[in-house]
């Protein structure tokens, strides 16, 4: 856990059975990483969007009942998210009449995607405004070039510089924060 330690977790998940107005600093510390949990497994941004909507709802739902038990809060979401995944399958497959089942987009990702994708997410986010909604609109939601120049009023080329830049900055990112993660290992 990379953002707040155990301890302070556990403050903020007794702060919020006694408030649950608490609950968003939880909120804000697991998103991306559920989120990246659950998109990686549907594969797609509506879905989960609302899946990742109803693990909150039900997590804060639920928080009086949460207890520590040897797994992080972080884990009690995860097995929230796996158990929502596993029940939209099976209520598109009951609605489509299906007697097979349909099977997620792919088996679960491991811990170290998840933690890549969360922070992808959270480096997608840091862009400056126009890259941001470039790389958001071209990635997470499929669009065109020619789409996205429609939708934001530049021009395509604009759109492409835009679209580089992000992507460059995003590899500096990443690049500067493995070669740390590598000289932290070599000390």
């Amino acid at each position: 856990m990379n953002a707040v330690s155990e301890l302070s977790e556990r403050r903020l998940i007794e702060a919020a059975q006694q408030d649950p107005a608490r609950f968003g600093e939880l909120y804000e510390i697991h998103f991306d990483r559920v989120y990246a949990y659950i998109s990686r497994r549907l594969g797609d941004r509506d879905a989960a969007q609302d899946v990742t909507s109803e693990v909150f709802h039900h997590a804060l739902a639920n928080l009086k009942h949460f207890e520590w038990r040897g797994a992080p809060f972080g884990a009690w979401l995860m097995r929230i998210a796996s158990n929502s995944i596993t029940d939209r399958w099976r209520r598109l497959n009951r609605e489509s009449g299906q007697t097979t089942a349909i099977e997620p987009m792919s088996k679960d990702p491991s811990p170290e995607e998840v933690q890549y994708r969360a922070r992808l997410f959270e480096l997608v986010r840091s862009l400056p405004g126009d890259q941001r909604r470039v790389i958001e609109m071209r990635f997470a939601e499929g669009k065109s070039v020619r789409e996205i120049a429609f939708a934001l009023g530049k021009t395509e080329g604009a759109i492409k510089q835009l679209q580089f830049r992000g992507v460059q900055r995003l590899r500096e990112e990443v690049g500067s924060k493995a070669r740390g993660k590598t000289s932290e290992a070599n000390a």
